[in-house]
């Protein structure tokens, strides 16, 4: 595609009960992570403008919960084939306004949003049944029923603006809820976009509402309205806590942080694990709750790995322009950010690690937010890079002497939402996998690898969650049963 393409600028609205509001509004600007260029403006939302769409949401619920789970597949289908039209508008502007490669990522967020949409239509069809339980009473007839939550308040991040905002929509409105979504302030634009695919798709007034802002204004006052019947989040540990701090028990699904740990055993596939390690760290600039951050290398193959890896980020990583079809890899998408792998790495290298490629920003860039791909040898679990998630493209390599001490560090990390494991004994690897501490782990793959149809999510008691995200199993967060008992008594 070349150079960023010339876009006009996109001034987001806000969008409760179905109108557009934007007049006369606070705005902030939005700024390529690729150009450092204005591409836009979103408006300051309030808490009275978190009120007024809680209200929105409410005042539509009772109607978009009556509608049959038919009438609301259709509309899930429509929205599919709105996203589909705009594919390229949306990409497009995900990678201006994210930094995200356009071939190689942008345009399979777009096709992850639309696979959100398709598997929340087809958990309708299947999970929303109700059921008719024999009763110990023969007068009696008892009926359990999967029914709406009410209002949903959803909170997206920034790495994946797209993919998130539908990962949220998609499943509450097929169970029949309302939701007041806030995306992240830093790509403001994309969900605005998504919001008028939303709206074109012929969406009721009310059923979706939109509100941006600074998330300790609108995110507080979303996350503690008790009219708020359940709260979904996604987003760092840290937020995560505030989240549930404020919504208490109706925080229903919190998909957090993580660390991602790759295992690489002394029997594994070399050449397989060290194009695993690199999807996995490297995939959205290592932007990803699930991205490689804490890699444990067996002893035996420590040496060979890590030359192999560093020759690998070498020869085949093209950190550059996103829009470029040889870009394997863009910016970062914000300074604080960047500052922390700035940090980070510090810290490794002062600790004792030593750096094998990459290390420092990139310098002849438009903007300061372009981080090379890194790897760091000697890494060691005091360095705040083996206990924080980082959020960049860093491979820190750590040593391991045996299959239980890589059980031991997963088991001890404060994460636990996904991890990896390589070794050419399938066997070995499926019983690694049983008992590792993460709620989804991968053999032979790296650790972003998942299937929208798979439930994802984290350890219980970890730092990484609760519930889970993807394909019917979202659909269980959204519901509540509801049981009615009849009695005929003497009905003939």
């Amino acid at each position: 595609m070349g150079e960023p393409p010339a876009t006009a600028e996109i001034h987001a609205g806000l969008l409760i009960g179905g109108e557009w509001v934007s007049e006369g509004r606070d705005r902030r600007d939005s700024v390529s992570p690729v150009t450092g260029e204005v591409i836009g403006s979103f408006v300051l939302g309030t808490a009275e403008d978190v009120d007024r769409a809680i209200s929105a949401a409410r005042a539509a619920a009772p109607a978009w919960a009556t509608k049959t789970v038919y009438e609301r597949i259709e509309l899930l289908e429509a929205v599919v084939r709105v996203l589909e039209a705009r594919r390229k508008d949306l990409a497009t502007l995900m990678t201006l306004e994210q930094g995200k490669p356009y071939a190689a990522e942008a345009w399979f967020e777009v096709d992850e949003a639309i696979g959100h949409f398709n598997e929340a239509a087809l958990g309708a069809r299947t999970l929303l049944e109700g059921r008719v339980v024999p009763s110990a009473v023969a007068s009696c007839r008892n009926y359990v029923y999967r029914v709406p939550l009410g209002v949903v308040g959803a909170i997206q991040p920034w790495n994946f603006p797209l993919g998130m905002a539908a990962q949220h929509v998609a499943p509450a409105i097929a169970a029949g809820n309302t939701v007041v979504s806030i995306p992240a302030p830093t790509t403001s634009l994309v969900a605005h976009l998504f919001m008028q695919c939303l709206v074109e798709a012929g969406l009721p007034a009310g059923v979706v509402n939109f509100v941006t802002g600074e998330g300790a204004v609108v995110g507080d006052a979303l996350t503690a309205d008790e009219r708020v019947n359940a709260v979904i989040f996604t987003g760092s540990t840290a937020t995560g806590k505030l989240v549930a701090a404020n919504a208490k028990e109706r925080a229903r699904l919190l998909e957090l942080g993580g660390n991602g740990p790759m295992v690489v055993l002394e029997d594994a596939d070399l050449d397989r694990a060290v194009a695993g390690v690199m999807e996995g760290a490297l995939l959205n600039a290592g932007q990803a709750c699930s991205a490689a951050e804490l890699i444990l290398v067996h002893d035996d193959v420590y040496d060979e790995f890590a030359e192999r890896l560093a020759e690998a980020v070498r020869s085949s990583v093209v950190l550059g322009n996103p829009f470029e079809e040889t870009t394997t890899m863009g910016p970062l998408q914000n300074e604080p950010t960047a500052a922390k792998v700035d940090s980070h790495v510090a810290d490794a290298v002062a600790k004792g690690a030593t750096i094998l490629t990459g290390g420092a920003r990139a310098e002849r860039f438009p903007t300061e937010l372009y981080w090379p791909a890194t790897v760091l040898a000697g890494v060691t679990g005091e360095m705040a890079i083996s206990q924080a998630e980082t959020f960049g493209p860093v491979m820190p390599l750590q040593r391991i002497s045996s299959e239980e001490e890589a059980l031991r560090l997963i088991d001890e990390s404060s994460y636990g939402l996904s991890a990896a494991v390589f070794t050419e004994n399938v066997g070995r690897g499926l019983k690694f996998a049983e008992r590792a501490s993460a709620g989804s782990v991968n053999v032979n793959t790296s650790s972003v690898w998942t299937e929208l149809a798979l439930p994802f999510g984290g350890r219980s008691g970890k730092g990484s969650g609760v519930g889970r995200v993807q394909g019917h199993y979202a659909l269980e967060a959204f519901i509540e049963y509801k049981t009615i008992i009849v009695d005929l008594g003497g009905a003939q």
